[in-house]
């Protein structure tokens, strides 16, 4: 069996990484702030030295933030081309500052037989100097690496509220989007080669899924903390439709009291990032 079922509690190296201001600016451009209205919103994400702000780093940062940094605990060998990200999560344990060093360890939280696929899912734990900053937790879909007949997983128990939401959040994503998201670091060319795409089964290159995390992301700060990034607690959601450059995310956010919301990313009428959760101070 390529995938080792028992990796799950696999610790691997801590290791070092460090950002800058610029990096900052990058993700928070790369995520479309400052697209609606440059000179006048959104300035501490999209500059450094603008008179009377500071800069911030917006909290979804974390999920580029460090990847690589550290050995990773192996759990077996796969095609990489069979990969599919399934699921992110994020939970900020202070604000992200907007440059500095930092150490991630890695675990593998769980491997789990999904029939015709293994899910695993792999734990970041980002500190600064000993002290908790954030955690991402992401969900690894290999397809054709299940039938082992182990464990299938938790079970998600999330539902739309019957009800209309509390807030819709519209952005158009620009249509050279996921060139500019990808000098994060996410150099697939899934997401910018035409044929290499095609090779994948879709029409032209997709947005990368963290690009439409980190728009959503954006929304859920501004529409339920204020703007204030020391008010968000973290993140969740589920990877479900692709997105094309160019097309309009509509994140529809339901406020369920004592500091957690639910939501969905649309496009049209496709749901495109389910099983939203967030929390909010």
């Amino acid at each position: 069996m390529p995938i080792n079922p028992d990796a799950a509690g696999a610790v691997g190296e801590p290791g070092d990484f460090s950002w800058d201001s610029a990096d900052s600016l990058l993700y928070s451009v790369g995520v479309g702030a400052g697209a609606t209205d440059p000179t006048g919103f959104e300035l501490e994400f999209t500059t450094e030295n603008s008179i009377d702000v500071e800069q911030k780093a917006l909290p979804t940062m974390g999920v580029v933030l460090g990847q690589g940094a550290g050995k990773s605990p192996k759990f077996g060998d796969f095609n990489p081309a069979m990969l599919v990200h399934g699921e992110q999560s994020i939970e900020l344990h202070a604000p992200i500052p907007v440059a500095g060093t930092a150490t991630n360890t890695t675990t593998v939280k769980g491997v789990y037989d999904k029939g015709k696929a293994a899910l695993v899912v792999l734990q970041n734990d980002v500190t600064m100097d000993g002290a908790p900053l954030w955690t991402t937790n992401m969900a690894l879909f290999i397809r054709g690496e299940g039938g082992w007949g182990g464990d299938s997983g938790p079970k998600a128990e999330w539902a739309a509220p019957d009800r209309d939401p509390d807030h819709v959040v519209s952005y158009e994503t620009r249509i050279d989007q996921a060139l500019l998201y990808r000098l994060n670091g996410d150099r697939n060319p899934l997401h910018a080669d035409p044929k290499f795409a095609d090779m994948a089964g879709f029409p032209k290159p997709i947005l990368h899924g963290l690009c439409t995390y980190g728009f959503t992301g954006r929304a859920l700060l501004h529409a339920m903390c204020g703007s204030d990034p020391a008010r968000f607690g973290g993140m969740a959601g589920r990877f479900s439709t692709p997105v094309y450059p160019g097309q309009r995310l509509d994140v529809k956010i339901w406020d369920l009291g004592d500091g957690n919301a639910a939501y969905q990313t649309c496009v049209d009428d496709a749901v495109v990032l389910d099983q939203g959760t967030h929390t909010y101070r």
